[in-house]
């Protein structure tokens, strides 16, 4: 067995208000990934609220009740949300106008999985693809819409990653979606720039947390940690910082572009 992965402590820098008076809806924010660094970082930029979602209930609970106690329960809020649902995305930005609505919506769901082509079936590809890449459609639609009506000049950052760039073993269907959200976000970005909404993404590659560690071989974590320039993998708080980044006004000329989080890039 592989010894436990010990990411790098996040270093202690006071919040600079980045996102001060900004309602931000994050989806799959429940575990212990990106999606729960971002929730956090976020708080501690100044949101006014932060409304998390994820499929997974109890968990979605544990982090919403956590999350208040440390930050204040006026400024936490949460609801599960199947982003492959149409009505659940719409519930999801409905649930941020009691504090004002949506200004920053950062798209974290996605599905992975292994399988060769060859061996690949309809439904896993089609399962992989409706989460990663229509879900992420679904909610920067639905946050886009919204944010027209209000006449909110917001953000959208999406989840992509440097598969959607490069090829790797068993992903066909991951790459695929992934590619198809740095597509998504550039087109978007150019379909609502007239409004002032601005559009854009992160390319993770290796984002190591303690779920990723259970299911992936060690093997395989060790030829991926072997392809980055410092040699090790990326804290979820590492790739969220970007994230807050795009979200904030320091990226306000920023649009329809994919950062890559790695030293991976085309």
């Amino acid at each position: 067995m592989p010894p436990p992965y010990v990411p790098p402590t996040p270093p202690y820098v006071p919040g600079h208000g980045l996102l001060a008076e900004r309602t931000v809806v994050v989806t799959a924010a429940a575990g212990a990934g990106i999606g729960a660094a971002v929730v956090r970082r976020c708080l501690e930029e100044g949101a006014r609220a932060v409304v998390l979602s994820d499929t997974h209930s109890r968990r979605l609970a544990e982090a919403t009740e956590a999350l208040g106690a440390e930050f204040g329960t006026e400024r936490v809020a949460s609801l599960v949300c199947d982003v492959t649902r149409e009505a659940d995305v719409a519930a999801l930005i409905d649930a941020a106008e009691r504090f004002g609505g949506v200004s920053v919506m950062i798209n974290n769901a996605g599905l992975g999985g292994t399988a060769a082509i060859v061996d690949m079936t309809d439904e896993q590809w089609s399962k992989v693809l409706d989460v990663t890449l229509n879900g992420t459609f679904r909610c920067v639609r639905a946050a886009a819409r919204r944010m027209i009506e209000r006449g909110t000049r917001g953000v959208i950052v999406n989840n992509a990653s440097v598969v959607g760039w490069r090829a790797q073993e068993g992903q066909a269907h991951y790459a695929a979606a992934k590619a198809g959200v740095m597509a998504l976000t550039r087109c978007a970005a150019i379909d609502v720039a007239a409004h002032g909404i601005r559009v854009n993404a992160v390319a993770p590659s290796l984002a190591m947390h303690p779920f990723l560690a259970k299911v992936t071989s060690a093997d395989l974590l060790a030829e991926l940690r072997g392809r980055e320039a410092f040699g090790r993998a990326a804290a979820p708080w590492e790739v969220a910082n970007v994230m807050v980044f795009l979200a904030s006004d320091y990226s306000s000329y920023l649009t329809g572009e994919v950062v890559s989080v790695s030293s991976q890039h085309p």
